[in-house]
């Protein structure tokens, strides 16, 4: 992967808003430059080198800078999987220059297309440019509500009924992001990716999925979508509260 390009130095001084960025790009060297730039300018940064580690990390990202070609998941893959949840602002930044490609990338997800090598100037002007576009987010839910199951994120415990369930740190990551999209098909590979990252064998999330439904009670909590993946069961009536 190029560098971004350099061109005249630009000042260091900290735009309008201080934004948390998720940098995602398996070139260290690259993502580094473009780390630091970032952080020139006040924004905070985190970084992501494969598909997986982003799908774990985009939830606390204002925006999400993606290199399309990653070493376990396409980057298109990985921008349709955070646009399915919300609407964090997207700018791919990579070397496929075609117009298929800039098409594909506006497709999947992305709100803006740029192709290495880029000027820095440039990427911060579409920065600014795709957060005043971008449609205000809202704060995803503290507390999930489905029927009787209620899911606090903040304490990051399962209840149901009023009757605490003792659920494992993953068996909450995956109840969770199932019940963030309780009216959708969740994936079985976009599940492995988002819980999991890139440690997991083909049978962990059936595992998992059979635990569940046993702590759960009844294996309707949690409905097999066959050659597809999973969603929460519809024997309850949902409903959402924010805050905990």
């Amino acid at each position: 992967m190029e560098a971004p390009s350099r061109g005249p130095a630009v000042p260091a001084l900290a735009t309008r808003e201080s934004w948390r960025i998720l940098v995602v790009d398996s070139n260290i060297r690259s993502a580094e430059s473009l780390i630091l730039g970032l952080r020139r300018h006040g924004h905070s940064v985190a970084d992501a080198e494969t598909g997986g580690a982003a799908l774990q990390r985009y939830q606390d990202a204002d925006m999400v800078l993606i290199d399309l070609d990653l070493p376990d998941l396409d980057g298109l893959e990985v921008c349709q999987a955070i646009r399915l949840t919300c609407d964090t602002p997207i700018i791919a930044i990579t070397a496929r220059g075609d117009e298929i490609d800039r098409v594909l990338g506006l497709q999947a997800g992305a709100d803006d297309y740029l192709v290495k090598p880029y000027g820095f100037r440039e990427l911060m002007a579409r920065m600014e440019a795709v957060m005043r576009r971008a449609r205000p987010r809202p704060r995803p839910a503290d507390v999930i509500l489905h029927g009787p199951l209620r899911i606090d994120a903040a304490a990051r415990q399962v209840s149901l009924a009023g009757r605490p369930i003792d659920v494992t740190r993953k068996e909450f990551d995956l109840l969770y992001v199932l019940a963030s999209n309780p009216d959708s098909v969740v994936p079985r590979k976009r599940l492995m990716q988002q819980v999991w990252g890139d440690s997991w064998s083909p049978r962990t999330v059936d595992t998992h999925v059979s635990s569940l439904r046993g702590k759960l009670g009844a294996s309707e909590w949690i409905t097999t979508v066959r050659g597809v993946g999973f969603r929460l069961g519809p024997a309850c009536t949902r409903s959402r509260q924010s805050g905990a």
